[in-house]
């Protein structure tokens, strides 16, 4: 497949987790790709400095067709900014909008918008699973920012030609997934008994290789167009599965405690872990009928071939820490 003489994607956030391998698959498949860094020099990209209302995009865009947004600043569990909200909105919505209206008045064709399951809420129900067009406003600062980037992008589609699509991804795991998923299977390798081996939650996740083919169907899917997209693998799991299936991929045996989870919990909340008990037993299940019935799309990878594939490069790497 050669897309080359068709459309440029201009890709920020061309290091990060997301980015990195998102630029490597649209580059085998044939796309014009402009990779944007921060600080970095990539060949072939551009060198754009702090995202800010004041970053001058006109070189980044020039002769651009679509633009891939993921860079953002990331939710921070201690947050030590004075004023949290102020920050998130400084890069991810005042940046993120500069960057689409710049990019409306260069000719854009297509804006895609990395957002956060986050903007929907951070827990379902049990029975219950988010929706795209689910109608709530979050308190979080970091997905507030995501929320009102989400408002100003669709007011900008609404007021141009320009298209806008959403996506909205839970947590993202693949190789060199770092944060708590990379403690986990630190500890899953170590084989340190944990305490979770009776949690009955569920929570959908996304596969790295699930999100970067949902992200390139998106470039120029008809149905795509100003849409608000949810994405996962498909498949729900509790912690305790996804314990039990990351020791599989890690070729170990579970050492997984039964002890009951309203004593766990009692006991995170009792010593300012609050946060933590919520993400380990809450259930956060997403609903993606509408992405794979609009853009005839299901996650090509499942769940147990990129656990393997995390493991694989967990293992190789973890020698030479």
């Amino acid at each position: 497949m050669n897309h080359s003489n068709t459309l440029r994607l201009l890709i920020t956030g061309a290091t990060g987790f997301i980015g990195k391998n998102l630029c490597k698959r649209a580059v085998s498949d044939g796309w014009d790709v402009r990779p944007v860094t921060r600080d970095t020099e990539i060949v072939g990209g551009v060198k754009i400095g702090d995202l800010s209302v004041n970053t001058d995009w006109s070189v980044a865009l020039k002769n651009v067709d679509i633009v891939i947004h993921l860079a953002a600043r990331v939710h921070i569990m201690d947050d030590t900014a004075n004023n949290p909200l102020e920050e998130y909105r400084r890069i991810n919505t005042d940046a993120t909008l500069t960057l689409a209206k710049q990019a409306e008045k260069s000719g854009v064709k297509r804006f895609i918008y990395l957002s956060t399951i986050k903007v929907n809420g951070e827990s379902t129900l049990p029975g219950s699973r988010f929706k795209p067009d689910d109608e709530f406003i979050p308190t979080d600062p970091y997905a507030l920012s995501k929320y009102e980037t989400e408002q100003g992008l669709l007011k900008i589609a609404r007021e141009s030609q320009m298209e806008i699509v959403i996506i909205r991804p839970p947590l993202v795991y693949g190789p060199e997934v770092k944060a708590n998923f990379l403690s986990m299977m630190k500890w899953t390798h170590k084989r340190i008994p944990l305490p979770f081996g009776a949690i009955h939650n569920k929570r959908s996740f996304v596969a790295l290789d699930n999100l970067v083919d949902l992200i390139l169907t998106c470039i120029n899917h008809p149905a795509a167009a100003n849409q608000v997209f949810l994405v996962s693998d498909g498949e729900d799991l509790s912690t305790t599965e996804l314990l039990n299936r990351v020791s599989v991929a890690l070729d170990k045996k579970p050492g997984l405690l039964p002890v009951n989870q309203q004593l766990l919990e009692f006991i995170l909340t009792l010593i300012g872990k609050k946060e933590l008990a919520k993400r380990l037993f809450a259930s956060l299940q997403i609903d993606i009928s509408k992405t794979k019935e609009m853009l005839n799309w299901s996650p090509p990878v499942s769940v147990d071939q990129q656990l393997k594939k995390t493991a694989q490069h967990f293992l190789e790497s973890s020698r030479y820490e």
